[in-house]
């Protein structure tokens, strides 16, 4: 089913993700940066204008009390005194001098009448429109107040804040700018990884190669690689299981319907009806091969454990023994002194390539054959018959190699054998004769100690 266009719409890409976050987040933080500067800067404005506001009072108080002194002897009434505007000419300060029952003595000539309408202590204080300090004279019971207009403060604040957010504000959208390039820019490797995943197929599953990726991206590249490998080995496992039954079936199963048609056409005689029997046991014999060699060359569900490799023969050698005919015909010889050597691997992987090894040794050896278990981890099969010269010896290991009427081998049993070897990383040594011998064959796997 393909998405709608609305759905499409929806579906956003991992740049989009990750620049629409940074730009919120960056966003967040410039927002909240800038709240912490007009908090700063609207605390350091108020902190200078009140310490420039103690100075100025203290300055001024014994000037105030001196025109006051200097005007008291003119005094007519009760009326609080003016000071005279030449004295503080080049500042407008609004003050006046009060005396302990709040009665104004003494006061600035620009000062309204309602500036100073905040109580009578020493400090600080504010009404609608100013910001008032009062102080009071060490000896006399006398206070000066001193008011500063908060519209001074206001208008400060804003043409420093005016001065600092709007560079910030401009700042902003040329930040979101790089932030998107950036993302695009470093988001690209990941774009070229989706393109070359995406051209990987069943007819093409080469390891991904892709220099220079970063650290979490290569962790990916390499887990899709392994991924590739593993599908790669699953392919070739099925192929090869495919082409070895189109090979090995084909025969026994034409034997086995030209049997049942002759026994049909000739009112099922018993030697026609033995014969299809025994192409059938030839083709369940050849199905059990394939899918050992399936099994071996997939090599998915060995383990990896300690296998005591006398029992391991011990187990194999007593299934031929079940056999009347071959009891006499197999021997066993395991170490005389300690336990047995024991090696890392699959015990039924390994048990099925020594028992191929001695089903070939008793189909073709005509005579007897030993299962020999060496201290040093090393598995022996070994025959006593007419084994086979160099350029057999050379072959035995490929499939489907038949080399003599005689010999009709299915040219599996060894090619398994190999394979779970291989898979072991342990070695595979064939002999003819074995050493000491004049005829006879002799196969070696070696094993990786416990």
């Amino acid at each position: 089913m393909q998405p709608t266009a609305s759905q499409a719409s929806a579906v956003q890409t991992l740049a989009g993700r990750l620049i629409r976050t940074l730009i919120l987040w960056v966003g967040g933080v410039w927002l909240l940066c800038v709240i912490g500067v007009v908090w700063y800067v609207d605390r350091e404005i108020n902190y200078n204008f009140d310490s420039e506001l103690v100075e100025v009072s203290h300055r001024m108080f014994d000037i105030a009390l001196d025109d006051l002194d200097r005007q008291a002897s003119e005094r007519t009434d009760d009326r609080f005194l003016v000071a005279p505007t030449p004295t503080f000419a080049d500042a407008a300060v609004m003050f006046q001098v009060v005396d302990a029952g709040g009665r104004v003595l003494l006061r600035s000539a620009e000062t309204p009448g309602n500036v100073f309408d905040v109580p009578l202590a020493a400090g600080f204080s504010n009404d609608d429109a100013w910001r008032v300090y009062t102080v009071r004279h060490p000896t006399r019971e006398l206070f000066l107040q001193v008011a500063d207009p908060l519209d001074e403060r206001r208008t400060a604040l804003n043409r420093t804040l005016f001065g600092l957010v709007i560079p910030l504000g401009a700042v902003l959208p040329i930040l979101a700018w790089v932030l998107r390039r950036i993302a695009r820019q470093e988001l690209q490797v990941l774009q070229r990884l989706a393109i070359e995943i995406g051209e990987r197929d069943g007819t093409d599953l080469r390891p991904i190669a892709l220099p220079g990726l970063p650290q979490e991206l290569q962790l990916v590249g390499d887990h899709v690689n392994r991924l590739l490998e593993r599908l790669a080995q699953s392919l070739d496992v099925e192929r090869a299981l495919a082409a070895n039954a189109a090979h090995e079936l084909r025969t026994p199963l034409a034997a086995a319907r030209l049997r049942l048609q002759t026994a049909l056409e000739h009112e099922l005689r018993r030697e026609d009806v033995e014969a299809a029997l025994d192409a059938l046991r030839m083709l369940s014999h050849r199905t059990e091969k394939l899918l050992q060699l399936s099994r071996a060359e997939s090599g998915a569900s060995f383990t990896r454990d300690r296998v005591d490799l006398g029992s391991l023969a011990a187990t194999v050698a007593q299934e031929f023994w079940q056999d009347a005919g071959t009891l006499e015909r197999l021997g066993l010889k395991v170490p005389d002194r300690g336990a047995a050597p024991v090696a890392l691997g699959d015990f039924d992987a390994l048990a099925i390539a020594l028992r191929n090894l001695v089903e070939n040794a008793l189909r073709y050896a005509g005579g007897r054959v030993e299962i020999e278990v060496e201290p040093d981890c090393t598995l022996v099969v070994r025959d006593f018959g007419p084994g086979v010269n160099d350029v057999e010896l050379r072959t035995l290991q490929l499939r489907h190699v038949r080399h003599s009427a005689e010999r009709a081998g299915y040219g599996l049993g060894l090619s398994i054998v190999a394979t779970i070897v291989q898979k072991h990383g342990a070695a595979l040594t064939l002999l003819s004769p074995p050493r000491g011998s004049a005829t006879g064959f002799e196969a070696r796997i070696a094993l990786k100690p416990a």
